[in-house]
């Protein structure tokens, strides 16, 4: 797996373990969304102060998202589609 793909992978599975949507990285971030979804399918080389800003807002190491995920890995889910109902 090139870096490209296990960054993508990895910010995809602690993205939705978390169960935040693109747009929301995105924005905890101070990034645009369209680039998060190609930073996640391994099309946009990311630079360090991206990748410490997405690490940042996911509440991980850096290192983390540069792991490669174990041999057999099921790539992550998507998330449940729509808008959370509001809480109250």
């Amino acid at each position: 797996m090139n870096m490209r793909k296990i960054i993508g992978w990895n910010l995809r599975k602690h993205r939705v373990e978390r169960g935040m949507s693109q747009e929301r990285l995105a924005l905890a971030a101070e990034i645009d969304r369209a680039y998060v979804g190609r930073v996640e399918r391994g099309s946009e080389n990311v630079t360090t102060d991206t990748l410490a800003a997405l690490a940042n807002a996911l509440g991980v190491a850096p290192a983390v998202l540069l792991t490669e995920p174990p041999e057999g890995a099921q790539e992550p889910p998507s998330l449940k589609s729509g808008r959370k109902p509001k809480a109250g």
